[in-house]
């Protein structure tokens, strides 16, 4: 079993390498006992939202790591891969902004990305 932040990290080099918009990682381990990690990121299209999942899904299922749930709603405005301690939430841009995961969980703590993704800070 992988360690809860690289678990993380390779969901969210998943999501950039199918070109994910608006990447976020936030640990919340120490607000919750939901998850340690939310990986939060935009996808453009059904089609785009469903690549990224799928492409999360195939680097973590090489690792060993399955999701113990994947829900969809609204029609595939918002897909969730549960892995436990991390938490994906793939969305389209209107869902992104009515959910408002990042104000909603604001306590909790951004990483960095620039490590992981050394074009972060371009986007």
């Amino acid at each position: 079993m992988l360690p809860s932040r690289e678990l993380a990290e390779i969901a969210v080099k998943a999501l950039d390498s199918k070109k994910g918009k608006e990447i976020r990682l936030i640990r919340i381990d120490k607000i919750t006992t939901l998850a340690e990690y939310f990986v939060i990121c935009t996808g453009t299209s059904n089609t785009q939202i469903n690549a990224l999942c799928d492409a999360v899904e195939k680097e973590l299922t090489e690792k060993g790591e399955e999701p113990l749930h994947r829900e969809g709603y609204r029609g595939d405005t918002w897909v969730l891969l549960d892995y436990g301690c991390v938490v994906v939430h793939v969305f389209n841009d209107e869902a992104r902004k009515f959910y408002s995961l990042e104000h909603l969980w604001a306590d909790g703590e951004e990483v960095d990305l620039s490590a992981i993704l050394p074009h972060a800070e371009e986007k």
